[in-house]
């Protein structure tokens, strides 16, 4: 797993303020329709970008509550402006320190592929939902990146690398049966796909290589030397850089 400490939290936050990942949150909050004054859970909020966003959506009447392991994502998320309340606590995806039906929604975007026991993930989500409340998740399926390099040897040895830091790199084309077997019933189903060409540093694969390069080093067979070539390729290529990769979206009630 990537351990997000003061660091990493940086430079993920930097990442989700590409257009890619702001395009990206418009489609979730979209899907989600938040009304105002409802109750809504961000499993896994990260740096608080999209429970700003939500915490805009059902205004002053409503609230905002997000989970996440780390105390760098805490701290930041807990920095940000909003008009509807917010808190921000320590907890797991598997364990949400919540009552029962306490809140109208839930979200969980790119976290559950980080979580080895979904069924019980699931179960916590169900749980914490009102009767008729609904989740939204959204992860990425690793196989269906496309990125272009010019060592195709090297770059594949670079992404399995990479799938270690997920409990499942794959887990979209799960996710369908998991939710009925937790007791959802999926409503809402759709591509969001991240589409970078040409090289420039303020893009969702750019702002990535840096995090892959530093994880994938010792990993898999590729050696520190072989990973910071990958980079510095990457970063090279101009015109010629080409990074594609669909993430799915999955809306389910109670």
């Amino acid at each position: 797993m990537i351990e997000f400490d003061a660091g990493n939290s940086r430079r993920l936050e930097r990442v989700y303020t590409t257009d890619d990942v702001v395009a990206q949150r418009r489609a979730t909050l979209a899907a989600l329709a938040l009304a105002p004054g409802e109750h809504v859970l961000d499993i896994g909020s990260g740096p608080g970008l999209l429970a700003a966003a939500m915490a805009e959506a059902v205004g002053p009447e409503g609230r905002v509550a997000g989970v996440d392991p780390s105390e760098s994502m805490r701290a930041m998320a807990a920095g940000r402006e909003a008009p509807a309340p917010m808190e921000f606590v320590a907890g797991d995806a598997c364990a949400l320190p919540f009552p029962d039906a306490s809140f109208h929604a839930a979200v969980s975007t790119q976290v559950y592929e980080y979580v080895a026991d979904m069924p019980a993930a699931l179960r916590e989500a169900h749980r914490v939902l009102r009767p008729g409340g609904r989740l939204l998740v959204h992860d990425t399926d690793w196989d269906s990146v496309v990125w272009h390099s010019s060592d195709r040897e090297r770059m594949q040895r670079v992404l399995a690398a990479f799938d270690e830091h997920l409990a499942d790199p794959y887990l979209p084309r799960r996710l369908p049966r998991l939710l009925a077997d937790a007791g959802f019933e999926l409503t809402a189903s759709a591509v969001v796909p991240m589409f970078n060409v040409g090289y420039r540093r303020d893009t969702f694969s750019a702002g990535l290589v840096p995090m892959i390069a530093a994880f994938v080093a010792g990993r898999g067979g590729v050696s520190e030397e072989e990973a910071e070539a990958w980079a510095e390729d990457l970063t090279s290529l101009g015109e010629d850089y080409f990074f594609s990769l669909n993430r799915y979206q999955f809306v389910a009630t109670t």
